[in-house]
């Protein structure tokens, strides 16, 4: 039985979770305009998630559902293993579904209707070093290796506004390369660059 107490007590914790919400749309709004704020008052807790891919490079597409009913479904995370692979030497690894979830998340964020476009995902070792050999900006240990780090852009969206939206999800690392017009996402640490 609720006594008086707790209904006060539930009454200021739905009040505070209401007030950070709206600080939370309120940020949203001034750092990506109104199609961010507007897209993150309207999620709702899904029971399946859907991700459209598209790999520029491979020429390969993918709109699969890969989350079902509490639970990732393996055969669609292989899929999406394969369309994420190293496009240079073919070599295929396990993607983290967490940096899934995130692209998921993501386009929910944006309200974006596109496929996110696939740069770069996963990297052998060799293909790591040998992109290294020509470019300072790539890590020498980097999340890629690990199927853990993702760069990207989606049509229609600047990719100002995805890297925006990105920081404003607080969900691992986030890297902005506006000359190649890409952003980086992936599943470490919380920092941007």
């Amino acid at each position: 039985m609720k006594t008086h107490t707790d209904n006060s007590v539930q009454g200021v914790v739905l009040a505070k979770r209401r007030f950070l919400k709206q600080m939370m749309y309120g940020s949203l709004l001034a750092m990506g305009g109104a199609p961010i704020a507007n897209a993150a008052a309207h999620r709702v807790p899904l029971s399946h998630k859907t991700i459209a891919l598209h790999h520029p490079q491979t020429g390969n597409q993918l709109n699969i559902t890969y989350f079902e009913q509490g639970r990732y479904l393996k055969d669609a995370l292989l899929e999406i293993d394969h369309l994420l692979r190293d496009y240079h030497s073919g070599a295929i690894h396990r993607i983290d579904p967490v940096l899934i979830d995130q692209l998921h998340d993501l386009k929910q964020l944006l309200g974006a209707r596109k496929p996110v476009q696939v740069v770069s995902a996963y990297r052998s070792p060799y293909t790591n070093a040998s992109l290294r050999n020509h470019s300072h900006r790539v890590a020498k240990h980097s999340l890629h290796m690990e199927g853990r780090a993702i760069d990207i852009r989606i049509e229609g969206v600047p990719t100002a506004v995805v890297k925006k939206a990105a920081l404003a999800m607080r969900r691992g690392g986030v890297g902005y390369y506006p000359s190649a017009d890409f952003v980086h996402l992936d599943t470490g640490e919380i920092r941007s660059w």
